[in-house]
């Protein structure tokens, strides 16, 4: 890629080594910016540089711990305001809070994807560069240009997954996500899908009803943006596998991995769990032999290529 002499690349404590690799791939430079923590564990942002006039991609995920990185982010922002940034673009791989975008059947909770679209429009924020949102109408939240960059079936291509699955079966594991797994075994030289009909019981807490889709002697592919507790994954490929399924595989765009579910994982019927680096892996999980990991540095810096050179991004996701 050409250099693009008026951007900066920089990141919080977040996504250190994907920034470093975003900025390489586009031969920018890569800013230095100060994040440390005052004796009562308030947040302190230095900017080490002069950024007035430049156009500032800020690499940042908002996951685990989730709220102290959302609060850097915010102060990131208004740091980069302050010092007279031309525009703030936030690349935010994984969007915290964007599970919680509506309110069922009216009870009394915040929509909190919105709130945090609104905190970060306030600070100065001119766009925002996200990966695989876990729900598309998210972008309805924001008075700003966002833009969804769809890495799932990009990751599978560069994994070689038409290659590796014989006979695939694509596996929705939810009604919700229905529209992404159809997308992805359309890609897969548009493969079969079935979906599993889940009831959730409580908060992390999933249970299998039904598999819809004849799964007998097929290589099931699970396909969900976000890995958590990785309960759902767990039931699923038992369920898959009590119906005859030969191997169960399993893509998620996002390792949250939280609590116990890397153990959870090496005790399911998975073979191989797919994911990207939207979140770095914690150590158990990065020497755990099912997990694999698909780097998106490359899709992360062609969209920042296109957005600087004034060039259309959704065609890098149409046929």
């Amino acid at each position: 890629m050409s250099n693009l002499e008026d951007i900066r690349i920089f990141h919080g404590s977040a996504n250190p080594v994907l920034a470093a690799d975003v900025a390489r791939k586009l031969n920018a430079v890569l800013g230095s910016a100060l994040v440390t923590r005052f004796s009562d564990g308030e947040i302190r942002i230095e900017i080490q540089e002069n950024v007035r006039g430049r156009d500032i991609y800020l690499i940042h995920s908002t996951g685990y711990p989730v709220n102290e990185n959302v609060m850097e982010l915010i102060l990131m922002g208004d740091a980069f305001r302050r010092a007279s940034a031309a525009s703030i673009n936030a690349v935010v791989p994984y969007f915290g809070y964007a599970r919680q975008d509506r309110r069922i059947c009216s009870s009394r909770v915040p929509i909190s994807a919105k709130v945090l679209a609104d905190m970060m429009k306030n600070v100065g924020f001119s766009r925002l560069i996200t990966v695989d949102l876990h729900a598309d109408q998210i972008q309805g939240f924001f008075y700003m240009p966002v833009d969804n960059i769809h890495a799932s079936t990009a990751a599978l291509e560069k994994y070689h997954l038409l290659e590796k699955l014989k006979n695939p079966m694509i596996v929705s594991p939810d009604v919700s996500g229905v529209v992404r797994a159809r997308a992805i075994a359309k890609r897969l030289n548009d493969s079969d899908l079935a979906i599993i009909d889940k009831r959730r019981p409580g908060p992390n807490q999933a249970e299998i009803m039904n598999i819809i889709g004849n799964i007998e002697g097929r290589h099931c592919l699970i396909v969900d943006d976000i890995v958590d507790t990785a309960g759902t994954l767990y039931h699923a490929a038992h369920a898959l596998k009590e119906k005859g399924s030969a191997t169960v595989s399993a893509y998620c765009t996002h390792p949250v991995l939280s609590g116990n579910a890397v153990e959870r994982i090496m005790e399911s019927e998975i073979d191989e769990l797919i994911v990207t680096d939207t979140i770095p892996l914690q150590k158990k999980a990065a020497v755990c032999t099912k997990i694999k990991q698909i780097f998106l540095g490359h899709l992360i810096a062609e969209t920042i290529s296109r957005i600087n050179q004034k060039e259309s991004v959704s065609s890098m996701f149409l046929e």
